[in-house]
């Protein structure tokens, strides 16, 4: 028994690297006040750490193209010293667009250092973390700093395993990030969990989140039915039978075998509603028809006009390249229009329970170099088929999955299921072979 006023060593521990976090952001926060950052980073960052007391500054330089396979994990950069590369649109140096950390270790003076450059970067839209060594301590800071950068829509965190799952802070409501790649970071079905809790909820879902990269880590059937929706779930957990946002999926390199596809593959066709998600749907209808009777027929002709662009295509099973075409400067973007709250979807009713068609938002999945079956196989191609012989629901962008990937598992090439499994997709496939290979390595580098 500890006296009064006594603490664990463990708690003692945990105060220590407290008060060294908010040392280093207050000696971050002295920074800032003396220096303002230009947007150059050739220029900021080698300030910035002089003034942090940081010795050996990375160097800027800009970033090669990427030489390995795309089914097989990057070898470790061969790089002399750390350094950061960019991607820049034009050769204006204040244009960087993807910044990459590759192979050494972020310390915490370096991240306030980080969270000073970034955000002055106008047109920063994605940031790869690739082997950094980033902590559970080190993870709320970089959200923090992400949050920071108003355009940034891509986060890469490969090759950084947690001791405790934590990933699935960077899903929630308030995230604006379209494209996450939580690529060889050893999540297992505890951390799929909290994914599968991120991805929705009965009352709300991932409203941002288009691609999601959990490929090479530990998923098993478990895992994949908590980021499904597997039956036995708590009802707080609802994964992808009630997201409406994700396009597009890649478990490859996995430890899944059918169990987990049949659950993944039960989420694709028409579901019975729970109780609890009946009350809510009646509470959802009653609040738009409130709401719509308070709309003037005016701003009723605004809202139908409200752009969709960010559903109308299908999304990779991995990141996209950062580096993109140039587009004019003054030229804005229309903002993307919110995924639809599936409660809310056209139902049926049938032997007393009110039914909805199953997820037609997700059109891509990646289930390469796992351990299905032809069992597995089978509860695919019955969802597919499914989904092909239903109508086609009235929200725009909700096709049905149109591509499925089976490589590498315990199939045979044989397999009739298998051929007719091809037929059905073939038409359907939205992105060519030759180009998702090439994104795969764009994502991996």
């Amino acid at each position: 028994m500890r006296r009064r006023g006594e603490r664990a060593p463990k708690e003692k521990a945990a105060a220590a690297a407290e008060e060294e976090m908010k040392s280093a952001e207050r000696k971050a926060e002295q920074g800032a006040e003396e220096y303002q950052c230009t947007g150059l980073l050739e220029q900021d960052l080698p300030e910035l750490c002089a003034r942090a007391g940081i010795a050996g500054v990375p160097k800027v330089t800009g970033r090669p193209a990427p030489s390995f396979p795309a089914d097989e994990e990057p070898a470790e950069p061969t790089l002399p010293e750390p350094c950061i590369q960019v991607e820049r649109e034009h050769e204006d140096p204040r244009s960087v667009r993807a910044v990459f950390l590759r192979g050494w270790k972020m310390e915490e003076a370096m991240l306030g250092v980080l969270s000073q450059c970034l955000p002055a970067l106008a047109g920063l839209q994605a940031v790869h973390l690739w082997k950094v060594g980033l902590t559970e301590r080190l993870l709320p800071a970089l959200a923090a700093l992400l949050a920071r950068c108003p355009h940034l829509r891509t986060l890469s965190l490969e090759g950084n395993p947690l001791p405790e799952p934590a990933f699935h802070t960077l899903m929630g409501n308030a995230s604006t990030l379209a494209h996450l790649s939580l690529r060889n970071n050893s999540i297992g079905d505890a951390a799929a969990r909290l994914i599968g809790q991120s991805l929705s909820t009965p009352s709300s879902s991932s409203r941002s989140l288009v691609s999601l990269v959990l490929s090479f880590n530990r998923i098993s059937d478990l895992g994949a039915g908590y980021i499904a929706k597997h039956p036995s779930c708590p009802s707080a957990l609802q994964g992808l039978r009630l997201n409406r946002s994700l396009l597009s999926l890649s478990l490859a390199n996995n430890d899944i075998g059918d169990a987990g596809a049949i659950r993944l593959a039960e989420i694709l066709g028409p579901f019975a509603l729970t109780h609890a998600e009946v009350v809510e749907r009646r509470r959802l209808l009653l609040a738009e028809t409130l709401g719509q009777s308070r709309t003037t027929p005016k701003e009723m002709e605004g809202q139908s006009e409200h752009p969709s662009s960010l559903r109308g295509g299908a999304a990779p099973d991995k990141l996209p390249p950062a580096k993109h075409g140039k587009t004019p400067a003054k030229k804005k973007a229309p903002d993307p229009a919110e995924p639809p709250q599936p409660l809310l979807e056209e139902a049926r009713q049938h032997q007393g329970s009110v039914i909805l068609p199953g997820n037609r938002a997700l059109l891509n999945l990646n289930l390469t170099h796992n351990h299905i079956t032809e069992r597995g196989l089978g509860a695919f191609l019955a969802a597919l088929e499914g989904q092909r012989q239903e109508k086609k629901p009235k929200v725009p962008g909700q096709q049905g999955l149109l591509r499925l990937s089976l490589e590498k598992n315990c199939i045979p090439p044989t397999s009739l299921a298998f051929a007719r499994l091809q037929e059905l997709l073939s038409p359907q496939d939205p992105l060519p072979k030759a180009q998702s290979q090439e994104e795969e390595q764009e994502l991996g580098a």
